[in-house]
């Protein structure tokens, strides 16, 4: 069976991924699949990939599938990055959950305003990966832009009225 171009491109950035982790994607799985039915292993994983998706999107809606994106994917970076030594990576990925903390909480202040606004999740979900994403690294760039100057001179306002405590009242 011939088929287009474009399928044997995406076939073999499958098959790259699936050499990248092999240990997640079951690889080795999904090869015995390949050689009993003659069917590319990326097809497997790929039809895998989406009834898992669909599963969550049947079990949570838009809304599940949103806070899944937002969240697994920064989280696995966080738990490398706290391994790793790069400073760079640390702040990245705290600023990340500062950013990611106050949309969570502005959207439970103010959630009954998200059921007017039309593709909300579709908006959300680009957002997050936006901030994210290591080309753009927006975390960084809303921080510094909207909550820095927003909670400094708070928390230094803060700091000058709290009274330190002594090791003798612990």
């Amino acid at each position: 069976m011939t088929l287009p171009p474009q399928v044997t491109s995406a076939i073999t950035k499958v098959d790259t991924f699936m050499d990248k982790y092999p240990v997640l994607t079951q690889r080795d799985k999904l090869e015995e699949l390949e050689k009993k039915t003659g069917q590319p292993k990326a097809f497997f994983l790929l039809g895998g990939v989406s009834v898992i998706a669909l599963a969550i999107y049947a079990l949570g809606g838009t809304k599940l599938v949103t806070d899944l994106v937002s969240f697994i994917y920064p989280a696995y970076m966080s738990f490398k990055a706290l391994d790793s030594a790069n400073a760079t990576e640390h702040t990245q990925w705290l600023t990340y959950w500062v950013v990611f903390s106050f949309v969570s909480i502005f959207e439970n202040v103010f959630g009954f305003i998200t059921e007017f606004i039309p593709f909300y999740f579709v908006i959300k979900v680009s957002f997050f990966v936006w901030l994210y994403h290591p080309k753009f690294m927006g975390s960084t760039m809303v921080y510094s832009e909207v909550i820095r100057p927003f909670v400094i001179p708070h928390l230094t306002a803060l700091q000058k009225k709290s009274v330190p405590v002594s090791k003798k009242d612990t």
